[in-house]
């Protein structure tokens, strides 16, 4: 891969252009986020009404759910290749057309068996979304605040489920499951417009040897480095890799890395955030909750406080660190699981013991929002180097979308067989097992480039030693003209 001479760096925009820029980036993804989570929350209302107007099982209505997450595996795993060779933004505007059509079509499903088609495809481009949106704005903003950037995307998904839970409350009176589904089609195809005046990002136009326009998009987006610079570092780095092939990530120096992803999305998911998301108003029916539409409108505030910890964690995770915000949401979720084994096994579910177990599902949630669900983006397109970075996030989300594949076929039948207070012990266990790995695994990279990650990695997991005063760089990957990051 060659980094051709840049023999001209063009005249950079203001800061306050090059930071509406990558503003610009952020707001599109973010509005990608706000259709899948949309579209994450939506079957959870609509699954009641629609699973008695197709006479569906409690298998079936199962598979409702578990289809949209194996379209969604198979997205993700073609996602990574879909991102390097057609680029970011491509992959976005497939994506973005995707949505408009599969949501539009599952609406107008005239049995289950059409129904479940579309979802699977509708499916698979949610798995190709949570490569590339993620991705896509990591890589187009400035390191100083791509923690915030790459979660807002969290935010959005959150505020898509938010919206979600209130359209089903708002139209349960009615029964109408078909608008439940459909209406997200609108935003779907209204992103597509500002996705076709926006680049693709800097490191993408490196990775295909364009780098005269990595330049121009790196000056457009970044006012914190020289692009000359960068774009060169960017180049050296992904002329040290020998591929963007999965296989790379089980040989050093990225095995470590590799476990650590995989894990991380797997505990992501199995830990249980989207047995609520999917089946929230029946949980709350069984906690009590069934008179006026309660059971469909305490999830709205349940989602309200998630986005409003999500926020929070967008506030604070480009100065606290990763470590910090991961750390305490997975701690908060296992207590809160402990707290709702308690509820259920009193057998006692009236009164005061009902708000107690709302507000264990309400704090819970919004502990996965804080911690898991705002780094799982941060980290899925942190962690590796340039020309591994989309198979790596791949990778990372396939974990996650096994994880909640298993959650969303089996957690009812789980329920029924088992019982919640079971049910929910044995999810506890699965969170205190994800906080020892993340204490163990979790890298802290606020402040660092993408290019300088790699580093931590090449050291067995370690940070190398500051570099003496005058001393020479430890690799091509960085170059010396660059400004200093900020260490850990």
């Amino acid at each position: 891969m060659s980094t051709a001479t840049l023999s001209a760096t063009p005249p950079p925009p203001s800061p306050q252009t090059a930071r509406r820029t990558g503003r610009l980036f952020a707001l599109t993804g973010a509005v990608v986020g706000v259709i899948y989570g949309y579209d994450t929350g939506s079957i959870s209302g609509a699954l009641v009404f629609l699973s008695k107007d197709f006479h569906l099982t409690e298998t079936e209505k199962g598979l409702v759910n578990s289809i949209l997450v194996g379209g969604s595996i198979v997205g993700a795993l073609i996602g990574g290749k879909l991102v390097d060779a057609l680029g970011r933004k491509a992959a976005m505007l497939i994506v973005a057309g995707s949505y408009a059509v599969f949501v539009a079509l599952s609406a107008l499903a005239p049995d289950v068996i059409v129904l479940d088609v579309v979802r699977f495809l509708l499916g698979v481009a949610i798995g190709i979304s949570i490569v590339a949106a993620p991705l896509y704005v990591a890589e187009s903003t400035p390191a100083r605040i791509r923690g915030a950037s790459v979660a807002a995307y969290q935010v959005a998904t959150v505020a898509g489920i938010v919206i979600t839970y209130f359209v089903n409350w708002g139209l349960s009176g009615g029964g109408h499951w078909r608008w439940m589904l459909g209406l997200s089609a609108i935003p779907a195809a209204l992103v597509l417009i500002p996705l076709l005046r926006l680049p693709d990002t800097p490191r993408w136009y490196v990775l295909k040897g364009r780098t005269e326009r990595a330049v121009e998009v790196m000056a457009m987006t970044d006012p914190d480095v020289d692009p000359r610079a960068e774009v060169a570092a960017v180049g050296a780095a992904l002329a040290e890799e020998s591929g963007g092939l999965a296989r790379s990530m089980l040989r050093k120096p990225y095995a470590r890395a590799a476990l650590f992803v995989v894990g991380l999305g797997f505990f992501c998911q199995i830990t249980g955030i989207n047995a609520v998301t999917y089946y929230s108003p029946q949980i709350f029916e069984e906690m009590g909750f069934t008179g006026n539409g309660q059971n469909f409108l305490l999830p709205s505030f349940v989602q309200l406080a998630s986005l409003a910890a999500t926020v929070l964690a967008i506030l604070i995770i480009d100065r606290l660190g990763r470590r910090v915000v991961l750390l305490s949401g997975i701690g908060t979720m296992a207590v809160m699981l402990a707290v709702l084994t308690a509820v259920f096994g009193t057998g006692e579910l009236h009164g005061a013991m009902t708000w107690v177990g709302f507000t264990a599902i309400l704090l819970f949630t919004a502990a996965f929002n804080f911690g898991f669900g705002s780094l799982i983006w941060v980290y899925a397109s942190e962690a590796f180097p340039a020309q591994l970075r989309s198979t790596g996030a791949s990778v990372m989300l396939t974990a996650d979308l096994v994880a909640n594949l298993l959650i969303a076929q089996f957690f009812p039948s789980l329920m029924a067989w088992a019982g919640a207070a079971r049910t929910f012990a044995g999810l506890g266990v699965l969170a205190l097992a994800a906080l020892v790995f993340a204490f163990v695994t979790a890298p802290e990279t606020k402040g660092r480039q993408l290019e300088e990650i790699q580093d931590y990695w090449r050291n067995g997991g370690r940070w190398p030693a500051p570099l003496a005063p005058g001393s020479a760089s430890p690799g091509p990957h960085r170059d010396a003209a660059l400004p200093p990051t900020t260490t850990a």
